[in-house]
């Protein structure tokens, strides 16, 4: 048994952070699920931009969906709903053997909507519907304008994956939204048993932004602790989310719980370890989406405890010690988001030009 096999009995799942053709094609996704136990898949305008622009796998069916229309937005939709399709009936018996937990796919909205509720929300439903796989999460940036989205989403029972989350004040707000449109759901008189969401926080982009502002002030000490720290305290809300009276109330009509993911998990200074943002985040209910190099890494020599309820005064500590700093972690966090929206704004551009540019070609 490999260490990503035995994360399973701490309660943690692994889902991979990529999605082409190539690694469905070949069989490598196949494998992953038999032999690594991987239990999900995401993507994001980022994943996509690479798998179009970095392969010639898709030039053919970019000709065949340019003969029915001239945009570019929707003729990536029609290759993206594809590949999900496909990745979610070849996770289709992890959805079925978990019942209904695991073996999810998700697909994100246009970035362009980020900041657009009805935008969001009328995208969603058309994803939800076009996809029409019940193992399919629709994600949805954790902007303030993306709440009432994922309240009212949640409330038409479509499965929602929160997106580009980093602070905790919204991740609170998150989970009032969570919670608020499963009671609307069932104000409606509809069952919320298959309706499922997890929230997903950006971890190693904090450090990237922290960092260096931790050594100009001789901080070392907290030097790539400040993530770890934010994503523990982050665990200890949603603890206290199931734990409520409220959620509890919702469990009892057969609520799922809305697990929290960890995404941006690759570490990114090399004087790191490169499974640091798995090895000390493993914890019941929650889910880490990994890129390949990672899970090969942690394949490789990870190490399995419950890290993520250990240190947590540590954690607290550690965050007390950024605000004495004169470091507003919910200023960095806000940045971090806007930031988020620009990069996938700019890989959704540089898509959208790649496909044009093929459609000349084949012109």
């Amino acid at each position: 048994m490999n260490p990503l096999n035995k994360l399973k009995e701490h309660g943690q799942s692994i889902w991979l952070d990529l999605l082409d053709r190539e690694i469905m094609d070949s069989g490598k996704l196949e494998k992953l699920i038999d032999e690594d136990d991987l239990r999900g898949l995401t993507s994001n305008p980022s994943i996509f931009e690479k798998a179009i622009t970095g392969s010639s796998d898709y030039d053919n069916d970019i000709a065949k969906f340019a003969k029915k229309t001239d945009d570019n937005s929707a003729i990536f939709f029609d290759l993206a709903i594809a590949d999900i399709q496909r990745a979610a009936d070849i996770f289709k018996p992890v959805f079925d053997k978990t019942q209904g937990k695991d073996g999810f796919v998700s697909l994100e909205v246009s970035p362009y909507l980020a900041l657009d509720t009805d935008g969001t929300i009328e995208q969603v439903r058309d994803l939800w519907k076009r996809v029409g796989r019940k193992n399919v999460m629709i994600k949805i940036p954790g902007t303030k304008q993306g709440l009432p989205a994922i309240r009212e989403c949640l409330r038409e029972g479509i499965n929602i994956n929160i997106t580009l989350l980093f602070g905790l004040p919204r991740y609170r707000e998150i989970t009032e939204a969570f919670m608020g449109g499963l009671e609307d759901r069932l104000k409606e008189g509809h069952s919320i048993k298959e309706v499922a969401s997890v929230a997903s926080f950006f971890l190693s982009r904090i450090d990237v932004m922290v960092d260096p502002m931790l050594k100009e002030k001789n901080a070392n000490d907290l030097v790539g602790k400040v993530a770890i720290a934010s994503a523990k305290m982050a665990y200890q809300i949603y603890l206290e989310m199931i734990a409520s009276d409220r959620f509890k109330k919702l469990e009892e009509k057969g609520a799922q719980r809305q697990r929290v993911l960890w995404a941006s998990t690759s570490t990114k200074d090399p004087s790191f370890s490169d499974v640091l943002y798995v090895e000390t985040l493993i914890g019941k209910d929650t889910i880490n989406t990994l890129p390949m190099e990672t899970i090969d890494a942690f394949r490789d020599h990870g190490k399995v405890t419950d890290s993520l309820i250990e240190g947590i005064e540590d954690a607290k500590k550690t965050l007390e010690k950024l605000k004495q700093k004169g470091i507003d972690i919910d200023e960095i966090t806000q940045k971090l988001e806007n930031e988020g929206i620009d990069k996938f704004n700019k890989a959704y551009d540089k898509l959208l030009k790649s496909i044009a540019d093929q459609k000349k070609k084949k012109d």
